[in-house]
């Protein structure tokens, strides 16, 4: 089992306004998995992806990382947990501007006690960048690129320290559709691979990708199962040519 929650719960207190985003909440992830969680805004799906990313802690329920019991870990250890096995994927990219995509994609790496020398860094950052189609745009800077460009480099950089999970927050979102088609089976070749990676988003032909859909709303899952058979949306193909 690579996560498992149980009951988690997620409250909010703002001028003395209780607001519970997230109510009892239970699932399992098996590592090679591809899940969409899916739910209309204000659902929890975001609540959900920052606490199963270690950026954020439930108010009250379990969640096993592995074997660690998340709820009891100082802020520093879930740190480390979260650098050296979660990657992440942005709607809005989060990408250095002026610097040059090397230099983002790196970065995971400067920050890992695991990283050892320079080559090693220059190859892996080299082998991750050929993974996404972009070894030719290495030292361009990041605000040098298209959109869908600037998203690979973003996986690119989620794939960097060879994470074992991949968390993506609407990556498809601010792309048109034939960048957002590409990203798309990015992530599919990736969890092909052996890649266990969770996605929230709101588009159904995204979601149609993943191979299990949780949908939730008003903070609880009220559906989770199988992708039964992946409907190819009209003209895709044409789109990826």
């Amino acid at each position: 089992m690579l996560i498992s929650v149980k009951n988690l719960c997620k409250k909010y207190l703002n001028e003395g306004v209780t607001t519970e985003a997230l109510s009892g909440v239970s699932f399992s992830i098996e590592k090679g998995e591809f899940v969409a969680i899916m739910g209309p805004s204000g659902s929890g799906k975001s609540t959900l992806m920052q606490i199963i990313g270690l950026l954020d802690r439930p108010s009250d329920g379990e969640y096993f990382f592995k074997v660690e019991y998340i709820r009891t870990l100082t802020d520093d250890e879930l740190a480390l947990i979260r650098n050296q096995n979660i990657g992440f994927v942005f709607q809005s990219f989060n990408l250095l501007p002026r610097t040059t995509v090397f230099e983002n994609v790196e970065l995971p790496l400067l920050y890992d006690e695991r990283s050892d020398s320079r080559k090693n860094i220059e190859k892996r950052v080299g082998e991750v960048l050929e993974a996404v189609s972009l070894g030719h745009r290495v030292n361009n800077f990041s605000n040098q690129l298209s959109g869908g460009e600037q998203q690979r480099v973003a996986i690119a950089r989620a794939l960097v320290n060879d994470p074992a999970i991949i968390l993506a927050d609407e990556p498809t979102g601010n792309l048109d559709s034939k960048a957002g088609l590409q990203i798309m089976k990015i992530l599919q070749r990736l969890n092909d691979e052996g890649r266990t990676i969770v996605m929230v988003t709101h588009e159904t032909y995204t979601s149609e990708h993943a191979k299990r859909i949780i949908q939730m709303l008003d903070g609880k899952i009220v559906a989770d199962g199988a992708v039964k058979k992946r409907r190819i949306a009209e003209g895709e193909e044409r789109l990826l040519k």
